[in-house]
């Protein structure tokens, strides 16, 4: 039997040795390090490199983890990272074509311009050479936090945002396999690339990463009462179409306290719907998915100090099937 993967995703300066312990005695196996996304993406990846990472905090939870089994990945929104905005000056056709006919180095790439591409795998291959994977060889430096930041230039116009987005992902997986040849990476479904690539197919290697970050977290996923729900839902079957079931990973937010408040500081205590998960696990399984994380930002020892320890181990009941 294949082993399945079942995670939580915090926010690397929320790390310490006590998640270790939590996570294996709630029957969890993997830990997504995620520097916070949107439009410092950029800047936050580059500050868990040069200064996080090398605290004794962030090396003995690292210890911590191996110690107790569970593999260590890092989920980030990477783009600013991989293709710098600075090269604009020098080769602003790399960049996306926006709706006012301008070159533009905010956000994403032309996905047209192979030198761009190739630009994008060598910073995919540095990064994974910083953020290695060697337990589990799987990646997930994501492009970026944003909606309706795609290339509308005349190669790319009548590309959907998804098969914009599978491209960059297929390159992105190309750089990262220069560093680690048993490397797989994921197509993150997400915003505006929920939705399933119809003209750009999957390399090799690549697998689905099903994030419903628009739903409604107090109704199941599978309520038709709720639009929100029905319509994130609507595109699992197309994806799973495109990218298969055995290695296709949920990304959920049941545990997600910075966006219950909306990514705001101070976060108040975690609004778990445990019913509601109860109900979108089962949902996820009878389509495939055998493979689970959530985010679980917001909940670091200052959330134990005022509301005690997280629902973790319920968590981690409900994706064993107890």
């Amino acid at each position: 039997m294949k082993q399945r993967f079942l995670g939580l995703i915090l926010f690397p300066h929320e790390l310490d040795a006590s998640w270790a312990e939590l996570m294996a005695a709630s029957g969890l196996n993997t830990i997504g390090i995620h520097p916070p996304g949107g439009e410092k993406a950029g800047r936050n990846l580059a500050e868990m490199l040069n200064e996080t990472m090398q605290t004794t905090v962030f090396k003995e939870s690292i210890k911590a983890f191996s110690k107790a089994g569970i593999s260590v990945e890092y989920k980030m929104h990477a783009m600013d990272w991989m293709l710098p905005r600075q090269e604009y000056d020098a080769h602003p056709d790399w960049f996306r074509m926006d709706e006012f006919g301008q070159r533009n180095p905010d956000f994403n790439l032309c996905p047209s311009n192979e030198d761009a591409l190739k630009r994008l795998e060598k910073g995919a291959e540095d990064l994974a050479r910083h953020l290695p994977s060697p337990d589990t060889h799987r990646y997930f430096f994501w492009i970026d936090d944003v909606r309706d930041k795609y290339c509308r230039c005349e190669k790319c116009r009548y590309l959907t945002p998804s098969d914009q987005a599978l491209i960059m992902y297929n390159h992105i997986l190309r750089g990262v396999r220069r560093a680690d040849p048993e490397a797989t990476h994921c197509y993150l479904a997400y915003q505006d690339s929920i939705e399933a690539p119809m003209a750009v197919k999957p390399e090799d290697g690549l697998f689905l990463e099903y994030a419903p970050i628009e739903r409604c977290s107090g109704y199941a996923m599978n309520d038709v009462s709720c639009s929100k729900n029905r319509e994130q839902a609507s595109h699992i079957d197309g994806l799973l179409n495109v990218f298969g079931t055995e290695t296709a990973q949920v990304l959920e937010y049941w545990l997600d306290n910075s966006r219950f408040y909306n990514w705001k500081r101070p976060y108040g205590e975690l609004p778990f719907y445990k019913a509601v998960m109860r109900l979108d696990v089962e949902f996820y399984k009878s389509k495939g998915f055998t493979h689970f994380t959530s985010f679980a930002c917001g909940l670091g020892s200052d959330y134990a100090q005022h509301y005690g320890i997280p629902p973790i181990e319920t968590y981690g009941r409900i994706l064993n099937g107890k």
